[in-house]
């Protein structure tokens, strides 16, 4: 009997979301986004003029800023340099959660920001948003983006300055919105901030006029304009270029929407379900929580819900430019893309394996005693080790190298360059944090 050739039908590709174009997220105009630079770059946004957006969204990291969790107020330097101050200036708390990256926040089709999302779009109280500021937050904020902006500069460990230090932290707690018409005062006061404005706004034609929704606005249009991201080889691969991934990065592509079942959560073109999900990730820090509640735990999207079905859920995070934005997680637990990946795969054994010397976390002597303390409370531990909402199966080393290969794939080009420009001054006049 002759024998007959069977052609074998070459493997599906799994399902891959379609390209982002420049129509998925807001648009920007230039001037708005230029004045947004110099706004986002300079100390006067905050209580002590101490700190600027910048100083924890820096390009040099990723528009993070290295550490797990971050030092505002009372910290000096930038980045991985970054200590606290000295005496009475001393860093008081950490930042709770690890500063999130900025990249395509701009785009059309988010629903919520912060790593609980408690800034999202919402008519509940006729401002357009859901925020912590409820029926305080102001009329006229043009986007999510530019909402989620202003929470910063009312936060005591992270712009604002502590009690009794300036009149904006002395604002915020008489009530949160009365401390943003004293930053905007503060700003339009500048005359080329004023001029800009005037410029660059159709309904600002005194500086006078400027209020806190065109500061928003501004920061906002910056951030989109340099900070919105879909130029990666992933991205070029989407486009058609069935060449730009190689065979280790396809692998971890294949892996990734495939059988590994990352895109589950990983989904759509920004890469995230922008749902919550808890991940069981080793616990440390101040932690975020309700107000009634011991404040070293962080009990993620429950303390914006109040609902118990959320506690330790953490909002899914978007994958462009992962490569650059480490450490990982809502806390920054882990260092490196390799152990959060294999955290998702086996938590309970990532967790008997994670070390206190994992977390970067300058030295701060005063919080010595406390940086782990949630970590003696057994009971919590166990909560917080039970709740676990991913569920994915064990896969062999290669693979995991695999994952972590795609994930490098999803660098762009402009963002690895660093390419987003520092202004060496601003009009305040106060420095910069350059490097």
């Amino acid at each position: 009997m002759a024998l007959s050739l069977v052609s074998v039908p070459a493997l599906a590709e799994p399902p891959l979301p379609r390209p982002l174009t420049a129509g998925d997220f807001l648009r920007t105009d230039p001037a708005q986004a230029e004045l947004g630079r110099l706004l986002f770059y300079d100390k006067i946004l905050s209580g002590n003029r101490n700190i600027s957006c910048g100083t924890c969204h820096h390009p040099k990291f990723g528009t993070s800023d290295g550490l797990s969790l971050g030092l505002g107020e009372g910290g000096v330097g930038l980045g991985t340099a970054r200590v606290s101050s000295t005496g009475d200036n001393a860093v008081v708390k950490r930042v709770p959660r690890n500063a999130p990256a900025l990249w395509n926040l701009g785009a059309l089709s988010l629903e919520n920001l912060m790593h609980d999302g408690r800034v999202s779009v919402d008519p509940l109280f006729g401002n357009g948003f859901n925020t912590p500021a409820d029926e305080w937050f102001p009329k006229g904020v043009g986007s999510l983006l530019a909402a989620q902006s202003l929470f910063p500069m009312t936060s005591s460990v992270e712009m604002a300055g502590g009690v009794g230090e300036n009149e904006i932290i002395g604002a915020v707690r008489d009530r949160i919105d009365t401390a943003w018409p004293i930053i905007a005062k503060r700003v339009r006061g500048v005359p080329e901030y004023g001029q800009r404005f005037v410029d660059s706004f159709d309904d600002v034609t005194t500086p006078e006029e400027v209020n806190i929704t065109h500061i928003a606005d501004a920061l906002a249009a910056f951030m989109v304009q340099d900070f919105t991201s879909y130029d990666s080889r992933f991205d070029a691969y989407l486009a058609g270029d069935k060449t730009a991934l190689n065979s280790l990065e396809k692998q971890g592509l294949d892996l990734f929407f495939g059988d590994a079942g990352c895109s589950n959560c990983h989904a759509g073109p920004l890469l995230s379900d922008q749902g919550f999900h808890a991940l069981g990730l080793p616990a440390f820090g101040p932690g975020r929580t309700r107000g009634f509640d011991p404040y070293a735990r962080d009990v993620g999207r429950m303390g914006e819900s109040n609902d118990l079905d959320d506690a330790y859920r953490f909002r899914t995070p978007m994958l462009r430019n992962v490569s650059l934005t480490g450490p990982y997680g809502h806390n920054g637990a882990y260092p490196t893309l390799e152990l959060m990946v294999r955290h998702h795969i086996a938590p309970k054994a990532s967790r008997a394996n994670w070390r206190r010397d994992m977390p970067v976390l300058p030295k701060v002597a005063t919080l010595d005693a406390v940086d782990f303390i949630i970590q003696d409370d057994r009971f919590e531990m166990a909560r917080q080790t039970a709740r676990r909402d991913v569920y994915l199966p064990v896969r062999k080393d290669q693979e995991i190298t695999a994952l972590v290969a795609f994930l490098n794939s999803l660098t762009g080009e402009e963002a690895a360059k660093r390419a987003s420009v520092v202004p060496k001054t601003v009009p305040s006049g106060l420095p910069v944090d350059l490097d």
